[in-house]
């Protein structure tokens, strides 16, 4: 389980393919006391680190996983959102955030603020009824609120402290990113259709 609270950007120093793809990581503050066996996301992605040296670590994506999330479409070079796992010691700063990504969003458009961002994204039609205005959503494992949404398109207005320290200033329109939608906000979902199945039955 994460919060959705970056801890760092890492780059992706090289790619290998063998199936799957393993990603080698250039990273510092996630590597403290990393060992191998260890979670850790990858914008937003729970990845399983098999691999862990002074500066890096690596990690590896099954078709699976390379098919539902961005992972496919990574390149050498590229930064990447890294966090550890929650440790139940820890103040919940975000919202809980499984690193289970639900799909594969497209950024719409990007226009300025101020000295922040406002950015639409586009979700697939199947994630849209669990977004809500004021609610919670993970971009790329960013724990962000959502500003407004209308059908399948919703907008985050991005403080200029997340533009820097996470991949969301990079974001141009046509750029795919991973979405988890809010956990509590799945279940509800689950919960209510049990209850109008139950209905219909009596």
């Amino acid at each position: 389980m994460f919060t959705g609270l970056v801890e760092e950007t890492g780059r992706i120093e090289r790619i290998e393919e063998s199936g799957g793809r393993r990603f080698w990581i250039a990273a510092a503050r996630v590597l403290e006391g990393a060992r191998v066996g260890d979670s850790l996301a990858l914008n937003g992605c729970c990845l399983t680190a098999v691999a862990v040296e002074p500066g890096r670590f690596a990690v590896e994506a099954v078709p699976e996983t390379l098919r539902c999330t961005t992972l496919g479409s990574w390149r050498e070079g590229e930064r990447v959102n890294l966090e550890r796992p929650l440790r139940l010691d820890q103040p919940l700063g975000g919202h809980l955030v499984q690193g289970h990504v639900d799909g594969v969003g497209v950024v719409r458009s990007a226009a300025d603020e101020g000295e922040g961002r406002r950015v639409g994204f586009e979700l697939p039609g199947a994630l849209a009824r669990f977004v809500a205005e004021k609610g919670s959503l993970a971009v790329d494992g960013v724990s962000l609120t959502v500003a407004a949404c209308e059908g399948a398109v919703c907008e985050i207005a991005f403080i200029p402290h997340t533009l820097r320290v996470t991949v969301a200033g990079e974001y141009r329109p046509g750029r795919q990113v991973n979405v988890e939608v809010d956990l509590i906000a799945r279940y509800l979902a689950r919960l209510l259709e049990g209850a109008d199945l139950q209905r219909r039955g009596t």
